[in-house]
């Protein structure tokens, strides 16, 4: 019996486009308040309203308008107050960032604050509360102030800590800001750099943040060893930020030490598209300008932070900028406030192991992560629009449940996932025996009982498996015809070079072998329960691709998900004919709904889609796409 499909989050802040951009003048960079160069900054601020911003994000940089213990340097206040008139003359409304002390490479103490801790020592804690409230005090009511940052990546600057002490800290400065009587939207400038996305520690959690803040600001500067991951490392992270918060990509961009405009310009490109697909419903890039300030720390020892920017150091517009118009085009012509995403009949689970549950070792939970923006990709390129969804959540069955080389998952879990197969639903894991040797193998309750035949394992060592793993269909299955072979280069750590040796010897009723390895064993097996089905994958396929160099190459993962789509019913409504084009949509309340095809490869690709019967594009046929090209079209009932 078919699940509904499952709406998937990414709720918008209000009715207007949120397109702004990280703002230093380039008059001065983190010292431009000393002094403040109004006709520059007015000159910068219309270049990025002709762009199509409508925000900007601004910082006080907090050793020089905070210089003493309740002091206000009045001057520096001033000059802000300049920015601001100049910003409410030219409609580009800014986000003020209050502690400002990690900027670019650089930290830059309050004088006065002698090895104190931020988090938790009470003085410290009074005086960031007093000086954000004062700003408040003065700037809350103007109408260029759209809303409010706490910090600016504070990890950076005050170092980690625990998670009681970082609420406390987070508590004392949200209550300062309503307590400076504004309401307006208010989040931490944290980078969202918690457990719930990284599965590594930094005092930060989102889920103690949401009584707190209005929306949730990741930051994305990826580095990778795989193209697609790294054009859709940005979309991960607001995938995995949904909470129930509006998510706005908050920083992400590159310099020119690092890439050329026109590989800049392709990352521009795919990360706005990807991230709306993925929720975001705000975007900021770092930064607006160049700088010509060689001798200026932290420029003078970070070179490359020099050249980060949308416009060179003259004014003129770099070749990037040209996608934030074409970005912001598009959403104008979507009405994007007044869309939602698309529903999905596919949900991938992410255990809760990622940020929870005690003596964990510290490897595995990164792990999670990277396994699981592996199987989003392929299930994506699979062309299934895939939902990612909690463990600790409340869940919703889904047609085709994906469980990614997994290793980790609580009890009740396993008991859920069995019943939602007996109601219809297909159940795919993948047996993972970890990262770290720590009881190597998946921890599942009775791993027999989801393979349906007994496991040979010998407590304490690894089975072998050859490096590149050949499966070979037995039994045909959704879109793979029996004799098709699958290849799955192994990678990764050495304690994960391991697979699930299964006895078929005597398969009960309801149990099928769908593929075996170049070794004859038992690859992927299929379970009937109820009106669904459970499928195992004696190997780690997902760990494999997600650790091995342009994986998406060649990568079958998404093959195999093809597959398993096709007998769930899950496949997508629209097709792109080709995996190398991502194909997703929105839609928008009065019913248009708009498709997306993204093409995440180096190569033009011709693309061939396929719709639901009755139904059309706006425009007829085959169209081509670009290397890293994307194309929005209206879907529309024939007449």
């Amino acid at each position: 019996m078919s699940a509904e499909p499952l709406d998937r989050p990414g709720p918008h802040l209000d009715s207007q486009v949120i397109l702004g951009v990280n703002y230093w003048s380039r008059a001065g960079g983190p010292f431009m308040w000393r002094a403040y160069d109004d006709a520059t900054v007015r000159s910068e601020l219309r270049t990025l309203v002709d762009a199509g911003f409508t925000m900007t994000r601004s910082f006080l940089f907090w050793p020089d308008f905070h210089p003493e213990p309740g002091v206000i340097d009045e001057e520096r206040m001033a000059a802000y107050d300049r920015f601001l008139a100049a910003s409410e003359e030219l409609g580009i409304p800014t986000i003020p960032t209050f502690l400002v002390g990690h900027m670019s490479g650089e930290d830059w103490d309050v004088p006065w604050r002698d090895g104190r801790d931020l988090y938790t020592d009470p003085f410290m804690l009074e005086q960031q509360s007093w000086f954000i409230r004062r700003v408040v005090e003065r700037f809350g009511p103007s109408p260029a102030v759209y809303g409010w940052l706490v910090s600016n990546e504070f990890t950076n600057y005050a170092g980690q800590s625990d998670p009681d002490s970082v609420r406390l800290w987070a508590e004392t400065c949200c209550a300062a800001v309503r307590d400076g009587g504004s309401d307006k939207p208010l989040s931490l400038g944290d980078g969202a750099w918690t457990m719930e996305l990284s599965g590594r520690e930094s005092g930060f959690r989102i889920r103690r943040q949401l009584d707190l803040v209005d929306f949730i600001g990741p930051h994305s500067y990826p580095m990778g060893t795989d193209q697609v991951r790294v054009h859709s490392s940005a979309a991960y992270s607001c995938e995995l930020a949904q909470f129930g918060l509006p998510v706005i990509l908050e920083e992400f961009g590159v310099p020119d030490a690092l890439s050329s405009d026109a590989a800049a310009s392709d990352l521009y490109r795919q990360s706005f598209h990807l991230s709306l697909l993925a929720g975001a419903t705000g975007w900021m890039p770092w930064n607006n300008t160049d700088f010509d300030l060689w001798e200026q720390d932290p420029y003078r020892h970070h070179p490359f932070e020099l050249r980060f920017g949308l416009t060179r150091a003259d004014g003129t517009p770099k070749q990037q900028l040209g996608e934030v118009r074409a970005f912001r085009e598009i959403l104008d012509r979507v009405d994007f406030p007044r869309t939602r995403r698309d529903a999905t009949r596919t949900s991938i689970l992410l255990p809760s192991f990622i940020d929870q549950h005690p003596r964990i070792s510290p490897e595995e939970r990164p792990a999670i992560s990277v396994v699981t923006h592996h199987a989003y990709l392929a299930a994506q390129r699979a062309g299934l629009a895939p939902a990612i969804v909690r463990e600790l959540d409340e869940l919703e069955r889904t047609d085709l449940v994906i469980v990614p080389s997994n290793k980790l998952i609580t009890a009740p879990t396993v008991t859920l996932l069995e019943e939602w197969a007996a109601a219809g639903s297909h159940v795919y894991w993948s047996w993972f025996s970890g990262v770290s040797g720590s009881h190597r193998g998946s921890w599942w309750p009775d791993v027999a009982a989801v393979a349906g035949m007994p496991h040979t394992l010998r407590y304490g060592l690894r089975e072998p498996v050859d490096d590149v793993i050949e499966w070979t269909v037995t039994a045909p299955f959704g879109s793979l015809a029996a004799g098709e072979s699958l290849l799955f280069p192994v990678a990764g750590s050495i304690e994960a070079r391991h697979m699930l040796p299964l006895d078929d010897s005597d398969l009960p009723e309801g149990v099928e072998v769908l593929a075996r390895d170049q070794r004859g064993r038992v690859a992927l097996v299929r379970r009937r329960v109820g009106d669904g089905a459970v499928y195992l994958s004696t190997y780690s396929v997902e760990y494999y691709g997600a650790t091995r160099e342009h994986s998406s190459r060649d990568d079958d993962v998404l093959r195999l998900y093809a597959a398993l789509a096709a007998e769930a019913g899950a496949a997508g409504e629209v097709s792109s004919g080709d995996d190398r084009v991502i194909v997703d949509g929105i839609r928008h309340e009065d019913g248009r709904r708009f498709t997306w095809f993204v093409n995440v490869s180096g190569d033009t690709v011709a693309v061939r889609p396929t719709l639901p019967e009755g139904e059309s594009l706006e425009i007829d046929g085959q169209f081509e796409l670009e290397p890293f090209g994307v194309r929005v079209l209206e879907r529309r009932i024939r007449s």
